[in-house]
């Protein structure tokens, strides 16, 4: 892996091409488009992080959504997952508008990265563990990028969770074992011998299933977004 900032890595992670599978749907969906987004150039590349380099507070999803980020090339934009994820963000004072449509929005995060696992968006929104275990080492990176100010981590569901111990170990913290379970609320320290610990907290995915059926709420995501900017360094509203 390059040792470049932040900028090299997005860059090496938008032009990846190593999951045969993921990269035909990508394009594919691209290609045909849906109707709504018709007159839409989808990005129809992996999506890479969105956020500050100096980012306190890491947001770990699953992957991007065909028609979210493989369209608009940023992480939960353009989708409802993001429409929930954002006006959380905001609500909280931790983004600077509560929507995210496109690239060139203008929306800020404060103190907040955002990024997933997988980085395309896959069939059915399901990557094969073969897929995930390809796309860790981008987020090895990332987090080890991220180190020097990263105090929190929110993950967004049980894939997520299970994609992303192995990542803070190749990075250099400590998981402990056995292994924490995601539960929603869950919060674990990860230590680290020669820098200070991470927060590591749980949190339901905001996926329309579990936002429509009342699993998760609004306020119940902006409690965990408090806590956890809050345990981060992070003021929040």
């Amino acid at each position: 892996m390059d040792n470049g900032g932040l900028p090299v890595l997005d860059r090496r992670i938008a032009g990846c091409r190593a999951c045969p599978r993921l990269v035909e749907w990508r394009e594919e969906v691209a290609r045909t488009k849906r109707a709504a987004f018709a007159d839409w150039t989808y990005w129809g590349r992996p999506v890479p992080g969105f956020g500050p380099p100096d980012a306190r507070l890491l947001i770990l999803g699953l992957a991007p959504a065909a028609h979210g980020g493989n369209r608009t090339g940023r992480m939960f934009t353009g989708d409802r997952s993001g429409d929930v994820l954002y006006r959380a963000l905001y609500d909280v004072g931790l983004a600077s508008q509560p929507t995210a449509v496109r690239a060139d929005d203008g929306l800020e995060l404060y103190g907040v990265r955002i990024t997933s696992p997988v980085h395309c968006a896959p069939p059915a929104n399901k990557p094969t563990p073969a897929e995930r275990d390809t796309c860790r080492a981008w987020l090895v990176r990332e987090l080890e990028l991220l180190r020097p100010t990263l105090r929190a981590v929110v993950v967004l569901g049980a894939f997520g969770w299970q994609a992303a111990l192995p990542a803070f170990t190749g990075a250099g913290w400590t998981v402990p074992r056995p292994r924490p379970a995601f539960a929603h609320g869950a919060q674990v320290t990860l230590g680290a011998p020669d820098g200070p610990d991470l927060s590591l907290f749980g949190c339901f995915h905001v996926s329309q299933r579990n936002t429509f059926t009342g699993r998760l709420t609004p306020e119940m995501l902006r409690e965990v977004l408090r806590t956890a900017a809050g345990t981060g360094g992070l003021r929040t509203r």
